[in-house]
């Protein structure tokens, strides 16, 4: 966070209502958290925090409210907030829930009926990433490319059920420190195994949709809910590789189990 960008909240601010201001003092404390800039354990400062984003206490109270309900800050027996350190066992549990959530809105979306608008959206972003996967084989790497359109494809499931309850709790858990689907992708750009992972997910995500366009809800839970256990397993790769390790946003938030 730079003084730039300090002075510019403090600016806008004043024009800011209050909400727009939460948002960006909620903005602005989460990337103070993943950048590594304030440390897990150490007490949280309101005054400190609303000075180095240039943003009023208020918003910045309301902020680490958020940021607690969401998983990255913890309440402290001396009251306030402090940033949450994480076990490996958080992250596999977090992912495992999200895998969960997922497979519901998948199963709720077979048993519900989809259209054809939003089964043919699905399509042509799988084809996209089929393109992209194609692409690396002949030497072109686009995992940006491949990370964008992966959350597109996550995000359109956990719309096609049409439940408003469904799509919170699954934003809620995907919200969850390292939980996204491209919560280690980051880190494995150059890692050959990683690829052969998206290759395979990539697979469970062509057979997930025919699971739904041919309403067969159960298969298409349990694809999903093993489509999790991918991400589960590129965490424990990361986790396991000091070079990757260091490239994921918020390592410091991690406490890593080192074999010996």
């Amino acid at each position: 966070m730079t003084e730039q960008t300090a002075a510019r909240n403090r600016a806008d601010g004043k024009t800011k209502s209050g909400g727009a201001q939460t948002t960006a003092a909620e903005l602005g404390l989460r990337e103070l958290i993943l950048s590594g800039e304030l440390t897990p354990g150490a007490r949280l400062s309101e005054p400190s925090v609303a000075e180095r984003l240039g943003i009023s206490r208020t918003p910045i109270r309301a902020a680490m409210a958020r940021l607690e309900d969401e998983g990255l800050l913890e309440v402290i027996p001396s009251g306030g907030y402090a940033v949450k350190a994480f076990t490996e066992s958080e992250i596999r549990d977090s992912i495992e829930v999200r895998g969960t959530l997922e497979g519901l809105a998948a199963r709720m979306a077979a048993e519900r009926g989809v259209s054809a608008a939003d089964l043919d959206a699905m399509r042509d972003c799988l084809t996209e990433i089929d393109r992209i996967l194609t692409g690396r084989d002949k030497g072109v790497a686009d995992l940006s490319g491949y990370i964008e359109l992966n959350r597109r494809f996550h995000q359109m499931l956990h719309y096609l059920p049409g439940s408003s309850v469904l799509e919170r709790q699954i934003a809620r858990a995907t919200n969850l420190p390292f939980a996204s689907p491209n919560g280690f992708l980051q880190a494995q750009a150059d890692d050959e195994d990683a690829w052969l992972s998206l290759i395979v997910a990539q697979d469970q995500h062509w057979m997930v949709l025919a699971a739904i366009e041919n309403r067969e809800g159960a298969r298409a839970e349990a694809i999903m809910r093993e489509h999790a256990r991918i991400a589960f397993r590129n965490m424990q790769s990361v986790l396991r590789n000091q070079d990757m390790f260091s490239q994921i946003p918020g390592a410091r938030l991690i406490r890593r189990r080192i074999p010996r």
